[in-house]
């Protein structure tokens, strides 16, 4: 039996008004992911790689279509009942980190637990901070850490509530050779825990580390390809 898709984008479409004028982000795209997959999304800049994003992660809302994510209808959701059911359900990491930067690196990763109420914050938010080597940097403040160790604090983050799906906007993107490796590094150790992975790169290097490459153009899906992976 067929596994149910914890993705399902059922001819989405997504416009956007600029005054008088309609800009088409999305023009009727449909897309299934299964659990467990890791998904790279290319495309060049205003493809509607990063719209795509939002509309799985419930940020933003389809103009037409429907976007169902572990069996939840997310159209069918107020925006209370969104923010929870994202809390629960996806992580996000951001290509700008989106720190809180009046918050500790720990206190930023602890944040997704208090706010679903979860005992023990503080104790998994050190471990998760240990699990991507930042350990020694709890108690700074985003502003006193490198590029790379505010992605990794945001990686931490995203994975505080065990997220189903991990969902990735250019992770790597201001980031040296060298720290995006370690990152990717962190994104596939988490897919081979059982994460389901999203990630939307402009780089063919870091899609290849992907199961699955969706390439967007003008909006539209234009072409998909299964990694072979390398011996």
């Amino acid at each position: 039996m067929e596994r149910e898709p914890l993705v399902r984008i059922d001819r989405v479409s997504k416009i956007y008004r600029d005054g008088r004028r309609e800009v088409v982000a999305l023009h009727e795209v449909s897309l299934t992911i299964q659990p467990g997959e890791w998904v790279a999304i290319v495309g060049p800049s205003g493809c509607g790689k990063s719209t795509l994003l939002n509309l799985v992660a419930g940020l933003d809302r389809p103009t037409a279509g429907r976007v169902r994510v572990a069996g939840v209808d997310l159209g069918a959701l107020d925006e209370e009942a969104l923010a929870r059911w994202r809390r629960c359900t996806v992580g996000i990491v951001f290509q700008f980190f989106q720190l809180l930067p009046t918050l500790t690196a720990l206190e930023n990763v602890q944040l997704p637990m208090v706010l679903e109420g979860r005992a023990g914050a503080s104790r998994r938010a050190r471990e998760l901070l240990e699990m991507v080597g930042l350990g020694h940097v709890a108690h700074r403040l985003p502003s006193e850490l490198s590029g790379g160790e505010r992605q990794r604090v945001a990686i931490a983050r995203a994975l505080a509530n065990d997220p189903l799906l991990l969902l990735a906007d250019e992770p790597t993107g201001n980031l040296d050779s060298e720290t995006g490796a370690v990152v990717l590094e962190l994104f596939e150790r988490a897919w081979r825990t059982g994460t389901t992975i999203v990630l939307v790169t402009h780089d063919m290097d870091i899609a290849t580390r992907a199961q699955r490459i969706v390439q967007l153009r003008d909006g539209k899906v234009v072409g998909e390809c299964v990694v072979v992976p390398t011996q």
